[in-house]
């Protein structure tokens, strides 16, 4: 399925929203990429936007309506910054009104509003990309690239632990590993794998000294389509010898074996010894290699990774995970997509989109009409 290009010369004008934290690290991103331009920074709270501004040093339009603010400053695209709970509306207008979108993760609050907003990408023929931000990293292409010569794989674990105190909204969380974190693990997996989660069982626990209100620890292990397992092992409450904020990875092959400590480069043994290094390309790193894949992709029409169809199936197997927790059963993907696409169906008040959704033979014809796993 096609989106919309650009073919004009000069950077891509790019307006943020969102201006706390997250914002500001995607508006110096921007400002050190030579081919994209910040135009604007929109925040339902001007107060906001003036800090933001200011800590840019420089003078910048600001607004409360990133549409609007769109407008006024002749931008190309929009990139969405705002909490999850933000994410669809903002998503939504921003597509309707002409503007692709580069959003950050999660892809919405919930499944349902994620498979409304890859229908409203469809109906508006505009790219909708997810920065799903800890993909673009040198070891993990390397990673990748290492597998190749190891045959089938049929065990993919990392183990996540460490110990932030972050204060504020994720110390009251219910599930805050598995909601604020452990996404981004489960979408390595799917990018290693190069395929999607079919089912998953999970069990989310609180140690005693936690000094979160909720479950900061979990396991949870997925089977995957053609048969491999993915195991995922982490507590944000674990002080001492912590892993990477990517994890530490070990990959289970039918010719050896490969492990991936989350900072360096990988290592990898063959039954007959030590296997020799692979080359990959270098995707960027963090946000800005997103920002750059999402440029291309703009300029050239190639399919990014993160696109919202197919970055959708990272989000359901956070919701698989916690559903599996709360109800102490194996609970399929299949599940999770038909239920959100039926909420989406209830829901969803603008009459082309839900005729986009109507149209769909099932949830996973349209999500496939995005690519599947990359």
């Amino acid at each position: 399925m096609s989106f919309r290009t650009f073919q004009s010369a000069g950077p891509l004008r790019l307006v943020v929203v969102g201006a706390g934290g997250m914002g500001r690290a995607w508006m110096h991103t921007i400002e050190a990429d030579p081919d994209t331009e910040l135009v604007g920074i929109a925040d339902l709270y001007p107060a906001a936007t003036e800090a933001a501004a200011a800590d840019l040093g420089r003078a910048i339009p600001t607004g409360t309506d990133a549409v609007e603010l769109a407008g006024r400053t002749g931008a190309d695209a929009i990139v969405n910054a705002t909490i999850p709970e933000a994410h669809h509306p903002v998503t939504i207008a921003a597509l309707r009104a002409g503007l692709p979108v580069l959003g950050e993760k999660p892809v919405a609050a919930t499944v349902a509003e994620g498979i409304a907003l890859a229908a409203a990408a469809e109906l508006t023929g505009e790219l909708f990309m997810v920065s799903q931000s800890r993909r673009y990293n040198r070891g993990l292409f390397q990673a990748k690239a290492q597998l190749e010569s190891l045959g089938r794989i049929g065990i993919v674990a990392v183990d996540f632990f460490k110990a932030p105190r972050f204060g504020g909204f994720r110390d009251e969380m219910a599930s805050p590993l598995l909601l604020d974190m452990a996404i981004h693990q489960f979408d390595m997996a799917r990018f290693l794998l190069g395929a999607d989660p079919v089912a998953v069982v999970c069990e989310e626990y609180n140690p005693p000294w936690s000094w979160y209100a909720g479950n900061a620890a979990a396991t949870a292990a997925f089977e995957m389509e053609g048969g491999a397992r993915f195991t995922f092992n982490g507590s944000w409450c674990s002080p001492g010898l912590e892993t990477s904020w990517n994890g530490a990875w070990r990959v289970s092959a039918e010719h050896g074996t490969a492990v991936w400590d989350g900072e360096g480069d990988p290592q990898a043994e063959q039954e007959s010894g030590p296997a020799s290094k692979a080359t990959a390309e270098d995707p960027g790193d963090g946000i800005a290699g997103s920002l750059r894949e999402f440029t291309a992709a703009l300029r050239t029409g190639r399919e990014p990774m993160g696109r919202v169809h197919a970055n959708l199936l990272s989000l359901a197997m956070v919701e698989a995970a916690i559903r599996s927790a709360a109800e102490g059963r194996r609970v399929p993907i299949g599940e999770i997509l038909d239920g959100s696409y039926d909420t989406a169906l209830a829901a969803t008040g603008d009459a082309d989109i839900l005729a986009v959704l109507q149209g769909w033979p099932s949830v996973r014809d349209g999500l496939d009409r995005g690519s599947r796993s990359d």
